[in-house]
Order: structure tokens, then C-alpha cells, then sequence
């Protein structure tokens, strides 16, 4: 527990040190400074409210110990009492606090690109595309996030093919990079008529949305290409040449967007995801470097492994990588998303901790 509310202490004196520097009258005059400063202060705000919560069922834990050494049987009793309240709290704070311990990336506080595709699974998987797309806007509406469509490609059956969308709001892309990776449902197709379980395969695929600041894309490396859109099944949408498709020359990024009438809406849209690509994949070389020293990612692979299988007929998800089951899978469908991805951030920050404890012993 000393570790803990060490940590904690280190927190508040942090606090207190940004709340002094905003003060200062020369930094009152520096709108910019005052940002940056204002929003690490933000940052550590669930951290301190944790923090004071834990510190203060500690201390109580402490105090009622201290009185099961009183000769006063009721005074014992009432010390069992409040110790039978208070332990339980611990754990489940601490928990709390270790995801709120985990080192924050620089690109945890951006909003996000999503970006779903049907795997293997024909039909099926073009439905569980849809499907995780509706989990995922609904978990969004719980939070307050604001969800934006850049692109889309639906079935006749009222599936997706794919579906592209900038999700904004607070620190989106922290909350949700660990999304990334292939998601695998096994259930009974609505068509399937012998009742049989069916394996089907989404890819998630999660980016820091980017701005111009973050990456700068020369002019001279884009190919665009402008043709008339069409929905599913080749029908017309459009009569227009509004469709616009963007070629990242030098890395072969292509983006398609088509969902607008207007093509400079169109084009907007589709540099959006362009130059969010090209950044995620920055990152990605980047983290592929540091992948000896940094153990505190999930790792490089999942886009090529399955992370997730989402099990119907038993009413469970399981993530394979923090070995979490969870059996409210008809709750997490709807948005209820918050136990899952607490617990994977939960065995991330427990991933890490290891990783120091092991550096440390080295």
C-alpha cells in the first residue's frame, strides 16, 4: 500500500506545482502555455480523485484495526464492520489506479480514426462488421464522444464491407488503441437453417487522427482521381464525377471516399484518413524500434492475430491477449464496453510492471 500512496503523493505534488506555474503572471499571458499546462493538470484529475478515495479507506482500514485492539466488544464489532466494508475497496482502487498509473503516450489524448473491414465469413462477417460498429457508437454515446462518418461500404444484406469513421472527444485514442487487431464471432447465421456455429472474422483498425502539424504531405506525392459514385451493387447514387480516391505515391496509401455529393467534401474526408495512415504507420515503424525496450505495448502483431473471439451461443467474449472472459456478451454488443476495456488496460499497466520489476532485477 506504501507504493501506492507514494505514487499518489507524487501526483498531488505535480498538481500543485501546475497549479502554481498557472498562476505565475507571466505564463497568464501565454494562452498556449496555459493550455499545455491546463490540460496535464486535467490529466492527472481522475488520478487524484482515485487517489484521495484510496488514501481515505487506508487510512480507514488503519483506524478500525487499531480499534480490534479496544476491550469494548461492541467497539470490536464495529471495527470488524467497517473493515468488512473497506477491504473489499481496496483492490478494486487499486485497480483503478494502476490503469491511471499507466504511462500516457503522447497520442493517447487524440481523437481517433476507426476503421472496420469484413474478414473471412462472406455475409457473416459483413454483419459482425456492422455489428461492431453499432458497439462502438453505442459505447461512444455512453462517454460523450462525437462519431463523424468519412467512408463506408455496405451489403445488399445490411452488412459492411467497411466502414470508416473519426471518433472524437476525450482521449479517444488512448481508450481504444488496444482495439486494434482481428475480431473473431462464433455464432449461428440467421441462414443457416441446421443450426450450425459459424466462425467469422473482422480486422479493427484504430489511428491517431493527425493533423497538419503532426505530418506534412507534399502535393507532388498525391495522385487523385475523381469518378462518379455508386452504392451497392453498381447503382448510381451520383451523377456527378464527385468520388474522389487519393494515392500516397511514395507508399502506395490508397484512400477512397464517396459517401458526399460534394467532391471537396469528398476529398477532405479522404485526406483525413490519408494522412492518419501514413502517421499511424510512422508510429508504427517507430514503436518496432523501441519494441525491445518498450514492453509496455501490446505488441506489433495484432493485425495479423485474432486478439478477441466473441462466442454468441455462450454469451462470452474472451480477449485472448489479457486472457480476460467476460459473460455479457448481449451487454458489450449494446456498448457496455467499459469492464472489457478497463480490464485489458488493467493487464497492460500489470504487463508493464512487470517489464520494470524485470529491468530493475537486470
Amino acid at each position: 500500500m506504501s507504493d501506492w500512496i507514494e505514487r499518489i503523493r507524487d501526483a498531488q505534488a505535480r498538481a500543485g506545482a501546475l497549479q502554481e506555474r498557472m498562476g505565475r503572471p507571466e505564463i497568464a499571458t501565454q494562452p498556449s502555455e496555459l493550455a499545455v499546462l491546463g490540460k496535464e493538470l486535467a490529466g492527472l484529475r481522475p488520478l487524484l480523485e482515485t487517489g484521495s478515495a484510496y488514501t481515505t479507506v487506508v487510512e480507514g482500514i488503519a483506524e478500525a484495526k487499531e480499534m480490534l485492539a479496544d476491550s469494548d466488544p461492541e467497539v470490536q464489532e464495529l471495527a470488524k464492520t467497517e473493515l468488512a466494508e473497506l477491504e473489499p475497496q481496496v483492490e478494486e482502487l487499486e485497480a483503478r489506479i494502476r490503469i491511471l498509473l499507466i504511462p500516457r503516450d503522447p497520442e493517447d489524448g487524440k481523437d481517433a480514426i476507426l476503421e472496420i473491414r469484413a474478414g473471412t465469413g462472406g455475409d457473416e462477417a459483413a454483419l459482425f462488421a456492422a455489428d461492431l460498429f453499432r458497439m462502438y457508437s453505442r459505447y461512444a454515446e455512453t462517454v460523450g464522444w462525437k462519431i463523424e462518418p468519412l467512408s463506408e461500404s455496405d451489403t445488399d444484406g445490411g452488412g459492411f464491407k467497411e466502414v470508416i469513421v473519426s471518433v472524437s472527444g476525450t482521449d479517444v485514442f488512448g481508450r481504444l488503441k488496444y482495439e486494434k487487431g482481428v475480431h473473431r464471432v462464433q455464432r449461428v447465421p440467421t441462414t443457416e437453417s441446421q443450426g450450425r456455429i459459424h466462425t467469422s472474422t473482422c480486422t479493427v483498425a484504430i489511428m491517431p487522427e493527425a493533423e497538419e502539424v503532426d505530418l506534412e504531405i507534399a502535393q507532388a506525392d498525391l495522385k487523385i482521381d475523381v469518378f462518379r459514385s455508386s452504392g451497392p451493387g453498381g447503382q448510381s447514387v451520383n451523377t456527378t464525377d464527385s468520388a474522389v480516391r487519393i494515392t500516397h505515391v511514395p507508399t502506395g496509401v490508397v484512400v477512397i471516399c464517396q459517401d458526399e455529393k460534394s467532391q471537396h467534401k469528398n476529398k477532405a474526408k479522404a485526406l483525413k484518413v490519408l494522412r492518419s495512415r501514413l502517421y499511424d504507420a510512422q508510429l508504427e515503424a517507430v514503436n518496432q524500434e523501441r519494441a525491445d525496450q518498450r514492453r509496455e505495448q501490446v505488441g506489433t502483431g495484432e493485425r495479423s492475430e485474432k486478439i478477441r473471439t466473441y462466442n454468441f451461443p455462450q454469451n462470452r467474449v474472451t480477449d485472448h491477449r489479457a486472457g480476460l472472459t467476460i459473460h455479457k456478451l448481449d451487454q458489450i454488443m449494446e456498448g457496455s464496453l467499459g469492464d472489457l476495456l478497463d480490464g485489458l488496460l488493467s493487464w497492460v499497466a500489470e504487463e508493464q510492471e512487470k517489464a520494470l520489476g524485470e529491468g530493475a532485477a537486470a
